[in-house]
């Protein structure tokens, strides 16, 4: 089980991209080795009472904009048969035309098959990866992320979106610029998330977050393919670390 329960598994993202998103509870990522992230933490290893939260938010969702998010501290992988049969139905009964889910790269030969099972349904599948950085070295040797090797065109071949990680000692405005203009390039959208402090020993660098603030913020909070998250909370669902 999550050391603290979520208390907001369900949001409506009204600004760029309307949509509305769901924090589902899954048995948990499977990669782990992240230095700097602890979203892994809200699992449980019980699928039945993980398909009945599930249900539960699953019911919230209106199909209001017609695009639905779901994430899950991991990857979508982790959720249980029945619910991912269960956001399909949901889908489809609201008329959700497109649908975003999360996944690792360790499961990259798995999206296709995703891809397909929801598009019996008529559901276009988008599917964002944390990449945090295109900097191999930072990425693999600091962040220890597992996408060795990956150039971003291969990521490109998998991920539609990507979610940046910028606030960490070692990057400047030169990385985290670069990072941008090349997620933008190669990707339909990227989400930018702000480091902010939790439970792992990785702490945000005030210094590197300022610059970003002054610097790269003001030049793309407009872009309609770039969401800025300066809390991880902004989206609406999930807690902050206490």
């Amino acid at each position: 089980m999550s050391i603290q329960e979520p208390s907001n598994r369900y949001s409506v993202i009204r600004e760029k991209n309307p949509r509305e998103i769901l924090l589902l509870r899954g048995s948990g990522c499977k990669w782990r080795r992240c230095t700097f992230c602890d979203y892994h933490l809200d699992f449980s290893r019980d699928e039945e009472a993980n398909f009945h939260l599930n249900q539960a938010e699953l019911a919230k969702v209106t199909g209001c904009f017609h695009r639905l998010e779901v994430i899950n501290s991991g990857s979508f992988c982790d959720l249980d048969e029945k619910t991912l049969r269960l956001i399909r139905e949901v889908c489809a009964e609201k008329r959700i035309r497109e649908l975003h889910f999360e996944c690792h790269w360790m499961h990259k030969d798995a999206i296709q098959a995703a891809r397909d099972f929801f598009a019996e349904k008529g559901i276009c599948l988008k599917i964002k990866m944390g990449v945090e950085t295109f900097d191999e070295e930072f990425r693999e040797k600091v962040l220890q992320k597992g996408i060795a090797a990956a150039s971003p065109r291969e990521i490109a071949k998998y991920a539609d979106e990507v979610c940046l990680l910028f606030g960490l000692t070692g990057q400047t405005f030169t990385s985290m610029k670069s990072d941008i203009e090349t997620g933008l390039s190669l990707f339909e959208r990227i989400c930018i998330n702000v480091m902010v402090e939790n439970s792992t020993k990785m702490k945000p660098d005030r210094d590197v977050i300022r610059i970003f603030a002054q610097n790269l913020y003001p030049v793309y909070i407009e872009n309609e393919r770039v969401d800025i998250l300066m809390e991880n909370t902004e989206f609406g669902v999930g807690d902050k670390y206490e």
